[in-house]
């Protein structure tokens, strides 16, 4: 059973058409990334998935379950969670509140309880557990905007996981990142991949070709190849339409 399958997704804004016919699947366990130049569809894409943005037609189903029509907070309660290409986590929050109110989401509870968040430990050590999987456990208790900016985006992938999902959606999780920074991501993830499946939107090649067990090129909206990462690098449309003559 695939773990994201996606048939016939169109999007049109205007005159411009976003997503034109894209059909992918994305099996059980894998990394599978989606690349493609600026202005491919890409994030058009990722609401899609997300429920952010409803498809023209076509249709989504996670795990088997078609959920076309389904809203975002329904679609992560079911397994899906994202990151974001713009950090997004909650200032004048620890590290651990951070990630202590993404279990709290999960778990359906109110966030008018933010005390709760903080001292309940059937949030806080789940939250712990989460910041250990990304390398930030002894960052826990520093403000989120006190971090550096590879460390907010591992903060990031820790709520994400904090959610606890069965599919993760990566929105370009190196952006803005250093060489060392990026690095560090890379083994983070390649860990992550052990344990569930990974959509992976990115612009750092080196990333994808490290994690990705299937690459999707996305190109005018539309699917222009997918395969493994070296059938994705040797194919002269995706070098003409992206990766550029260098690819090899």
């Amino acid at each position: 059973m695939s773990a994201l399958q996606l048939e016939g997704l169109r999007k049109s804004f205007g005159s411009l058409r976003a997503t034109d016919n894209v059909s992918l699947g994305v099996e059980d366990g894998e990394c599978h990334a989606v690349i493609g130049p600026n202005g491919a569809g890409k994030t058009t894409l990722i609401g899609e998935i997300t429920g952010e943005i409803a498809p023209d037609a076509g249709r989504i189903s996670l795990f088997g379950v078609d959920v076309t029509s389904w809203n975002v907070p329904r679609r992560a309660l079911s397994g899906l969670a994202r990151s974001f290409q713009i950090t997004q986590l909650a200032p004048g929050f620890t590290a651990l509140d951070n990630a202590a109110f993404a279990v709290q989401a999960r778990q359906g509870h109110s966030f008018r309880f933010i005390a709760d968040a903080r001292k309940d430990k059937r949030l806080r050590e789940p939250a712990l557990a989460a910041l250990e999987q990304v390398g930030l456990a002894d960052r826990a208790d520093r403000n989120a905007e006190a971090l550096s900016h590879g460390e907010r985006r591992q903060l990031e992938l820790a709520v994400a996981l904090a959610m606890q999902p069965r599919l993760l959606l990566l929105d370009e999780p190196m952006a803005g990142m250093g060489p060392e920074e990026g690095a560090r991501m890379v083994e983070i993830l390649r860990g992550i991949k052990r344990t569930m499946t990974i959509v992976l939107v990115e612009h750092d090649m080196d990333a994808v070709f490290a994690l990705a067990d299937r690459v999707s090129v996305l190109v005018n909206g539309a699917i222009l190849k997918t395969g493994t990462p070296r059938e994705v690098r040797d194919d002269a449309r995706v070098r003409d339409a992206y990766l550029g003559a260098g690819a090899h």
